[in-house]
């Protein structure tokens, strides 16, 4: 999308979610535009401290939950790891690597059309879906990397813990 239509679309969905675009705001979202590496929330505020600079790293952080709060960005990751953060504009899925947390961008047709119908009952209202793949990235295999004991264990604390 290009960066002016990228623009007009933030500030429409601010409005829409009663928002007022504020300067912290709008550093944030040009931060995420311009990194197709799913930042952490201190990534950004690094970023945008160098914007502006005096801001605060609860500015960044409390803007950041407003604007995933509103579906302006999107939070990304897995349990275990940082939180990166997106901007939502187009259908896609995640590959999430659980050595280096890298989160890269996977586009599925086929995934896309997964249906968007829950189990009638379950009193669950689908809003929307994205679907993660967890595993280990092509640069992490090529060096031989391995999952330290650190690693494991609070994976399968993660998700024995369910």
């Amino acid at each position: 999308m290009a960066a002016e239509a990228q623009r007009q679309a933030w500030e429409a969905l601010c409005r829409a979610q009663g928002l007022a675009l504020t300067v912290q705001r709008r550093a944030i979202l040009e931060c995420l535009a311009e990194r197709k590496d799913h930042p952490t929330a201190d990534q950004i505020y690094q970023a945008v401290a160098r914007r502006l600079p005096g801001v605060s790293r609860a500015t960044v952080y409390r803007s950041l939950g407003t604007l995933v709060g509103a579906g302006v960005a999107r939070k990304v990751g897995y349990a275990g790891a940082a939180a990166r953060f997106e901007l939502p504009f187009e259908r896609h899925h995640h590959l999430v690597c659980v050595l280096c947390d890298r989160v890269t961008d996977f586009r599925s047709p086929a995934l896309d059309r997964l249906p968007r119908g829950v189990t009638p009952g379950s009193g669950f209202r689908l809003i929307d879906y994205s679907v993660q793949f967890v595993g280990v990235c092509r640069d992490c295999a090529a060096r031989g990397r391995r999952r330290t004991a650190r690693q494991s264990s609070s994976r399968r604390k993660t998700h024995e813990g369910k």
